[in-house]
């Protein structure tokens, strides 16, 4: 008896499934709330949405050369992200969520964490050395946001409120690859790293970390 064809779809693990669907959750819900501050029309909800979820892993499969693009494998998130967007306009509309800019950061630092650690395994996986894997890491959690930002008419986030972002990605892709080296198991060095990079972010924004935010000298 012949095994079934969705046994070849599933590629990754299934804790590397976990991860990025959780991510792709995450940015859509993020998304969501930035477009509809802005007040933007189903479509555009739609558009803002899918960009921050699969903007940053659709690059990173670019840069890899990976085809299909993760999302045209499973195509199914693509149905569940039309969903989301119905259901959330819906519940927004209601008024039972406060459309505020920090609403918003909570499932971005989530997505950043999930989308750094199952963009750095997937890297790994496909033999990239550890600087490329961390990298890859971050482009998969990074660049979803900043697309989105960039399409709601605002410079990302990720460049502008001196907040550690970035660093928080790079600090937990390289749990993911020390977890690679030591031989640990998938799935730990996923989720140690996923809390890693999410956790620092939520210090970040909780305790109001900040990078040094460059000073050009005068003109003489």
């Amino acid at each position: 008896m012949q095994s079934l064809p969705l046994s070849n779809v599933w590629s990754l693990s299934n804790a590397q499934i976990a991860i990025e669907a959780a991510a792709t959750v995450a940015f859509a819900l993020s998304g969501l709330i930035a477009a509809a501050r802005k007040r933007l029309d189903a479509v555009g909800v739609c558009v803002v949405a899918g960009l921050a979820a699969f903007g940053g892993g659709t690059l990173r499969d670019i840069l890899m050369d990976r085809r299909p693009f993760f999302w045209v494998e499973h195509a199914v998130w693509l149905w569940l992200l039309l969903a989301l967007c119905v259901a959330a306009m819906f519940f927004l509309r209601a008024r039972h969520f406060a459309l505020t800019e920090r609403a918003m950061q909570w499932p971005d630092a989530l997505g950043l964490g999930l989308f750094t650690a199952g963009g750095t395994q997937i890297a790994l996986d496909a033999s990239m050395p550890p600087i490329v894997a961390v990298l890859m890491g971050m482009v998969t959690a990074v660049f979803g946001g900043v697309l989105r930002d960039i399409v709601c008419n605002e410079i990302p986030r990720a460049f502008r409120d001196h907040q550690p972002y970035a660093v928080c990605s790079f600090a937990g892709a390289w749990v993911v690859v020390l977890a690679h080296t030591q031989g640990a198991p998938q799935w730990i060095g996923l989720v140690a790293a996923a809390a890693t990079a999410t956790l620092l972010r939520v210090l970040a924004i909780v305790l109001g970390w900040t990078l040094p935010a460059w000073q050009p000298g005068e003109r003489e």
